[in-house]
C-alpha cells in the first residue's frame, strides 16, 4: 500500500503545484485536511526538520523539537518546543502553526492534545528504509514541494546505490547495533537494519522481533557478533559475557561521533552519510 502511495506521489510531481484543500491519511489512520498551503509549521521530529530543509520548505518552520539540530545554522535560530515525549503544548499553540508534524509512535497523545486545541496535526515518521522515501514524498506533497522532493529522492537513491557498490562483493559481517543500553537494537526491516545490510553487514536481530526491539542480553552473547556499533569498547567489556565476544576481543566496538549518530538514527535526507559511516566501521577496507 505504501509503495503504491509513493508511486502516485512521484508520478504527480511532474504535474502542477499541489492543489488545496488537500486531504491525506496519516500513520495514525487520521484524516488530515489542509485548507491551504501551510506557511507556519512546527516539526516535532529531527527527521521532519531535516526533510523540510532538504526540499526547500525550511522557511515554513516556526518551531522545532529540542533534538532538531541540522542544518545547525538554521535550527539554532528557531524556537524549541520540547520533544515528542515531553512537548511544550502551550509554546506550540502560541506559535500559531497551521501544521504540526508529529511522530505516530511516541506522540499519539500529543496529536490528540494539539488537535483538541484546534491545530492541524500530521502524525507519522518512517520506520523502514522505503518508508523514508515515502515520507519525503508525503512532505513534498503537503508543503507544495513535490518537484524538490522527487529530486531529493532520486539523488539519495543514486548516492546510496553508488556506496553499496563498494561492498557488494565483500562478505556479510554479523553486526550488533545498539540504539539504547537497555539494550534496544535494530531488526533487518528497520531503516538502520537495511543500511547495515547495504554496508555489507547483517544485524544479529531476527526479523520476527520487530524493527527496534529490546533484546535479551543472552541473544547478543549467543549471536557473538563480529562488529558492535553504538557503544564504547570499555562499556562492552563491562557487560556480563561480552569480553569473550568476537567484536570485543578484536576491538571492533565503535561509538560513532554525535554527528554520525544523528545521521544514523534519523530516517531522512542524510541516509548516505549514515551508510558511509557504516561502511567505514563494518568494511573499512572498502573506504578509499
Amino acid at each position: 500500500m505504501r509503495r503504491t502511495i509513493l508511486a502516485a506521489f512521484l508520478l504527480a510531481s511532474s504535474a502542477a503545484a499541489t492543489r488545496y484543500p488537500l486531504t491525506v491519511t496519516d500513520d495514525l489512520g487520521r484524516t488530515v485536511t489542509l485548507r491551504s498551503e501551510p506557511k507556519r509549521i512546527v516539526a516535532m521530529m529531527p527527521s521532519h526538520t531535516e526533510i523540510l530543509f532538504a526540499i526547500g520548505a525550511g522557511d515554513k518552520l516556526v518551531g522545532i523539537d529540542e533534538y532538531s539540530n541540522y542544518p545547525r545554522a538554521a535550527t539554532d535560530k528557531l524556537p524549541k518546543v520540547g520533544s515528542g515525549y515531553k512537548p511544550d503544548i502551550e509554546a506550540i499553540v502560541a506559535l500559531k502553526p497551521d501544521l504540526v508534524l508529529a511522530d505516530e509512535s511516541a506522540s499519539s497523545r500529543l496529536t490528540e492534545k494539539l488537535a483538541a486545541a484546534g491545530l492541524t496535526v500530521y502524525g507519522g515518521t518512517a520506520q523502514t528504509y522505503n518508508e523514508t522515501f515515502e515520507k519525503i514524498a508525503v512532505m513534498g506533497k503537503i508543503t507544495n514541494r513535490e518537484v524538490n522532493a522527487t529530486k531529493l529522492v532520486t539523488k539519495m537513491r543514486g548516492d546510496l546505490n553508488a556506496l553499496q557498490q563498494t561492498v557488494l562483493k565483500l562478505p556479510k559481517v554479523s553486526t550488533y547495533y545498539e540504539v539504547d543500553p537497555a539494550p534496544y537494537s535494530v531488526g533487518p526491516n528497520s531503516f538502520i537494519g537495511a543500511l547495515i545490510s547495504k554496508a555489507g553487514g547483517q544485524t544479529i536481530v531476527p526479523a520476527k522481533l520487530g524493527n527496534f526491539p529490546k533484546l535479551d542480553p543472552e541473544l547478543i552473547v549467543k549471536a557473538n557478533p563480529k562488529v558492535m556499533i553504538g557503544l564504547t569498547l570499555d562499556d562492552a567489556k563491562k557487560r556480563p559475557g561480552w569480553p569473550t565476544l568476537q567484536a570485543v576481543k578484536a576491538g571492533r566496538v565503535y561509538q560513532p561521533s554525535a554527528e554520525e549518530r544523528d545521521a544514523l538514527v534519523r530516517p531522512g535526507p542524510r541516509l548516505a552519510v549514515a551508510l558511509r559511516t557504516l561502511i567505514k566501521l563494518i568494511h573499512p577496507e572498502a573506504v578509499k
